[in-house]
């Protein structure tokens, strides 16, 4: 660390979670260990604020949806799971569909998304959601060029729809660097506890990234409107991503940020 410890520094260090960031990590480093007890500080007061959010949103029924999009390995889950880990279960869901089943793919191709919408009170995350038709799906062949057009002529109407029913819709797609998916690949595969995770579309991921970024950018021209705007995160620092997601979520619906909790 070049930087002088301050008093402050020092404090941090000494606590619980300074030791813990500290004992977490080798080699030894005492910047990253006071970064990590700053980010849990912010942590706390931004999950003591979506409790606030929720309890707004119950009182209220009001009805959310926060869609995740973003590559493989690009942090979606954790930070889903940072959102949502201090807030009432109850009134919240966390939906990540599998692939259509038959019966599915017989069906209008949104029926399956709208079946998983919120109830009064309810916030419910989709852990990807019916943007896989705008990136995923085509690169891999699993729609037809006509499939993939028919969902973006359509896609801009439905949100147009949930929003007018009076349903809040955020929108954040988590971006990294080849360079990060490439080494967060690694750290998968080289855990035990984390190579379930690895799977067939993970393995081509870094292969087809070029044919990833055309339909990215694709989606973004086409479906980033004023009324249902996306929000990019920068998540190759994962701590970073997550405060910026709640932050993003917070400020996105005007919620009484002056309710007691």
């Amino acid at each position: 660390m070049n930087k002088k410890l301050t008093e402050s520094d020092v404090k941090k260090l000494n606590s619980k979670k300074g030791m813990l960031a500290l004992l977490s990590k080798e080699p030894l480093n005492l910047e990253r260990a006071i970064r990590y007890v700053d980010y849990e500080k912010k942590l706390e007061k931004l999950q003591t604020e979506l409790i606030r959010f929720q309890t707004w949103a119950i009182n209220n029924n009001e009805r959310v949806i926060v869609v995740f999009e973003g590559r493989d390995a690009a942090g979606k889950g954790g930070a889903i799971r940072r959102v949502t880990e201090r807030i009432n279960p109850r009134h919240m869901r966390i939906v990540a569909l599998s692939k259509p089943s038959e019966d599915e793919r017989s069906q209008w191709y949104f029926q399956r998304y709208v079946e998983q919408f919120p109830k009064a009170g309810e916030i419910v995350f989709f852990d990807r959601s019916w943007y896989n038709r705008a990136v995923i799906e085509p690169v891999n062949g699993f729609c037809t060029p006509n499939e993939y057009e028919v969902f973006m002529n359509q896609v801009n109407d439905f949100e147009r729809m949930i929003l007018e029913s009076g349903i809040h819709l955020v929108k954040i797609y988590m971006s990294i660097s080849k360079k990060e998916q490439a080494k967060r690949f690694a750290d998968i595969k080289s855990d035990p506890l984390k190579q379930w995770k690895m799977t067939k579309l993970d393995e081509k991921a870094q292969a087809l990234w070029e044919q990833y970024t055309v339909y990215k950018k694709a989606m973004f021209e086409r479906t980033n409107k004023e009324s249902s705007p996306w929000k990019i995160i920068r998540a190759n620092r994962k701590t970073e991503a997550r405060v910026n997601v709640i932050n993003h979520i917070l400020n996105s619906i005007p919620y009484d940020k002056e309710l007691k909790i």
